[in-house]
Order: structure tokens, then C-alpha cells, then sequence
């Protein structure tokens, strides 16, 4: 089922900073969002992955479909990589976390304590949890921080095969991860001109 998005307006902080954004994210495709920093592009993903309400417009998405990949990697310091993964599949109602220790190249890092993990592989893990999710939609925003040019090409990979299974994903990057297949939207042509409007009384303080 497509994602579509029509005629949606966000705002950060009550100060609506992009309008008029539109755009369909089919299955097996990719869409990459570009724009200058404080375009809005955290504020649009965390809009669309449902964590703070639209101005205006309509997004139209399977129920249960989202999964989303925000600057936090989302790890519980005090368990294991195995732990940290096991617990979100649980979250997720999935079965089985080696694939995703696998893919992301964890598996001699199962019994480490995510506290105990460098910057790279925390982000790793916190990707890994995508891969146990069981849900179509990938939301990624600047999924490659913290990793190196062999975990980029690793990730890129994983999103690879996600989009040929049929999954999509929609990513905020100023990295090209080589996947040509990805369409590009410039946030620049929608940024709004500063009106103030609260989004129904709700306080985008982490947007």
C-alpha cells in the first residue's frame, strides 16, 4: 500500500516551517530528503512517524506500518546487544533477532552491554532494531552518524534488500549510500515564510 502525503504543513516550536509538502512513497522505493540545515527535515519525519500532529494536510498510511530511526539509537545501556534487540522484537510482536545481528554485523558483539559499545557500533544496533521490526516503512533520520565508510556500504545494503522485499524507506542524508534507485525531494521548495500557528496546543520542543 502507498504512503502518500497531501498538502502537509509542520511546525517546530509553533512556527510552521515547511507547507504544501506532497509526494507518494510506493512500495519497494526510496525517497532521500535533502535541504539545508533547519529546513525541517526532523520536524516532517517526526510529523509523518506520527510523534507530534500536522498543521494541515492529510497522511494517508497502512496502520501499523511505520518504523521509525530518530538521531537516538534507542538502546537500554544496562542489556546486551542480544538483549536490547530481543526486547524490541518483543515490542514489535517479531520472532528471531540473527538476521538482524547478521546483517549488521553484531553477532561477535551479542553478549556486549550496549554501555560498553563505540559510538559506530551503538548506531548499528539501533539500526538493527529496523530489521526486527517486521513493519514496511523505514524512517531514517541521518541514519549513517556515527558510522564508517564500511558500515555505510553495510547499511546501504540492508535498505537494499529491504526495498527489493517489497519495504520502502524514507531518509533524511546529506550521504549518498549509492542507491540509485532513490527519488530525491529539496525540503528548500517548501520551506513556509514563518507563520505562527500551534499545532493543536502541542509543544514541538524535540522536533
Amino acid at each position: 500500500m502507498d504512503f502518500v502525503v497531501s498538502d502537509l504543513a509542520v511546525a517546530r516550536g509553533g512556527i510552521c516551517v515547511l507547507e504544501g509538502v506532497n509526494f507518494t512513497l510506493r512500495p519497494g522505493a526510496a525517497l532521500v530528503l535533502r535541504g539545508p540545515n533547519g529546513v525541517g527535515k526532523t520536524t516532517l519525519l517526526r510529523t509523518l512517524a506520527g510523534l507530534q500532529p500536522p498543521l494541515e494536510g492529510q497522511i494517508s498510511a497502512p496502520p501499523e506500518a511505520i518504523a521509525y530511526a530518530a538521531h537516538a539509537d534507542g538502546l537500554k545501556g544496562t542489556l546486551s546487544v542480544t538483549e536490547n534487540l530481543e526486547f524490541w522484537a518483543a515490542v514489535h510482536g517479531t520472532r528471531g533477532i540473527d538476521h538482524a545481528l547478521d546483517r549488521m554485523n553484531l553477532r561477535d558483539l551479542r553478549d556486549r552491554r550496549a554501555a560498553n559499545l563505540s559510538a559506530g557500533q551503538k548506531r548499528r544496533l539501533g539500526l538493527a532494531r529496523l530489521l526486527v521490526s517486521g513493519r514496511p516503512i523505514w524512517m531514517l533520520d541521518e541514519p549513517t552518524v556515527s558510522l564508517d565508510v564500511a558500515s555505510v556500504a553495510l547499511f546501504a545494503g540492508v535498505v537494499r534488500d529491504h526495498l527489493g522485499q517489497g519495504g520502502s524507506a524514507l531518509m533524511a542524508t546529506h550521504i549518498d549510500l549509492g542507491l540509485s534507485e532513490a527519488a530525491v525531494l529539496d525540503l528548500a521548495a517548501f520551506r513556509a515564510q514563518g507563520r505562527v500557528q500551534a499545532a493543536h496546543g502541542f509543544d514541538e520542543a524535540f522536533a
